[in-house]
């Protein structure tokens, strides 16, 4: 008879930061002006025999790598866990602490001191939790509440690109140009993918969900919250009844290309602020709580984890564009931006090619893939498009991918977007990799899975 070694544990830290506080994800620093709803640090342990891998899940924008790296270590020095075991990853809400210095928007370095600590704590919380476990995935579709934000607009149109001052082929969120809009460019991933995990006694310890919804962004700049993902997370826990040590999380799957924002049907939601992203949240968690009910059990998944670094090449501005890009920020005020135009847009993005243009050539790409029982979950440190996270999908399931985790590097676009231009494009410090990363990154991560999927994965 075999005896039940399989082990996991959760907890969740408060990160929620001071009135006052800079706010990261907008093209302008904005300040924590109120809180509508706390952010935490949600941490999953899972440990079989000598193999122990951590889950945290983190209510912020995006956090970078140097900054994980370190975390991972003091986490690997209090524990013992192996930071290649360690999974940390941003849900990306964009109404959180800044961490990083994102376009206009500064890290706010109190905070950036003050987090590595919480997020150490959770995973030692969630170690001391530790208590015999199953575990399950599942997957459900939520189609209605994910859509493309990126379009083919009619003939005649211009998408001007602020970076190159030519024309993009496709137009990005087109506020105010509805009536010039043809069709969207492609499809997304309307699935949600979940791990469950409960005590051998049946008490729920926590559920890992993952979808490809970038973030909803119903609330007044100067807020603090975490948008969707936080909804979710408390009424899942409702709906199963959940005692108070249970932790639910919600992390974002490939969505660079994808949002809420449904500009070819505008009033399909309300307008009150926080009232879409309840509805959206609460409608996921409706959805697992049913797919729940099918889920098969396992009481001794194998576990690994495989964590491996991409070179991949970085796009700097040329000689003359630089020239160019250090003029026009030698003539700009960027203290006084409040309002953002084309104009402002130009100045944006000069400023970025200056900064750009001392980033080394070429950067370390974290990629990760854990293997949980049946089941495995990718990790990829930036923003990947819908088309990404359904190749991988294709060959590997139970299957979901994790991004902004490990690090963050902006957006990671396919080489043939890159070249349709549009926001996610527009080179910066949020989009600089070479076109054929998102194809070098994705190949090495299905490597990795598919040298796990041919292992054991017990019952």
């Amino acid at each position: 008879m075999n005896v039940p070694t399989f082990q996991a544990g959760a907890a969740r830290v408060d990160i929620t930061p001071p009135l006052g506080t800079l706010i990261n994800g907008d093209f302008i620093t904005h300040y924590a002006r109120f809180i509508h709803d706390p952010l935490y640090a949600k941490a999953l342990v899972l440990q079989q025999g000598e193999t122990t891998v951590a889950l945290v899940i983190v209510d912020i924008c995006a956090m970078p790598k140097d900054l994980l790296d370190k975390v991972k270590l003091d986490i690997h020095e209090q524990t013992g866990l192996l930071p290649q075991n360690i999974l940390i990853a941003s849900t990306h809400t964009h109404a959180a602490g800044s961490v990083a210095s994102l376009l206009l928007g500064a890290a706010d370095l109190p905070y950036r001191q003050k987090l590595p600590g919480l997020l150490v704590e959770s995973v030692k919380a969630a170690l001391q939790n530790r208590r015999l476990a199953k575990i399950g995935f599942g997957a459900v579709d939520v189609p209605e509440h994910v859509v493309c934000r990126r379009f083919f607009m009619k003939e005649g149109y211009q998408a001007l690109n602020p970076v190159t001052g030519g024309l993009d082929g496709v137009k990005t969120n087109p506020f105010g140009d509805e009536q010039q809009i043809d069709r969207r460019v492609v499809p997304v991933d309307p699935e949600v993918g979940f791990l469950a995990v409960k005590g051998l006694d049946d008490q729920w310890i926590s559920l890992l969900a993952n979808y490809s919804l970038h973030y909803v962004g119903d609330w007044e700049n100067g807020s603090i919250t975490a948008d969707y993902f936080g909804v979710f997370s408390e009424e899942i826990g409702r709906l199963l009844q959940a005692g108070s040590g249970f932790v639910g999380m919600m992390s974002n799957g490939t969505s660079g290309e994808a949002n809420i924002w449904d500009f070819l049907d505008p009033d399909r939601y309300p307008t009150e602020q926080f009232a879409k992203s309840e509805l959206i949240g609460k409608a996921i968690a409706g959805k697992v709580f049913s797919a729940l009910q099918t889920v098969e059990w396992q009481t001794a998944p194998a576990l690994s984890a495989q964590y491996a670094e991409v070179t991949a090449g970085v796009r700097k501005p040329s000689a003359d564009e630089l020239e160019a890009a250090r003029k026009l920020v030698a003539e700009t005020y960027y203290e006084a931006i409040q309002q953002v135009d084309m104009d402002v847009l130009r100045r944006i993005y000069a400023r970025e090619q200056v900064l750009l243009n001392d980033y080394p050539d070429t950067i370390e790409f974290p990629v990760q893939a854990i293997q949980i029982g049946n089941g495995q979950i990718g990790a990829l440190g930036g923003e990947f498009f819908a088309e990404t996270g359904l190749r991988l999908k294709q060959s590997h399931s139970p299957y979901f991918t994790i991004t902004m985790a490990n690090g963050y590097v902006g957006y990671v676009p396919p080489a043939h977007e890159i070249e349709r231009g549009g926001y996610e494009t527009w080179r910066c410090r949020t989009s600089f990799l070479e076109p054929g990363a998102e194809e070098t990154i994705r190949t090495k991560l299905a490597d990795l899975l598919k040298t796990q999927a041919e292992r054991p994965v017990y019952s």
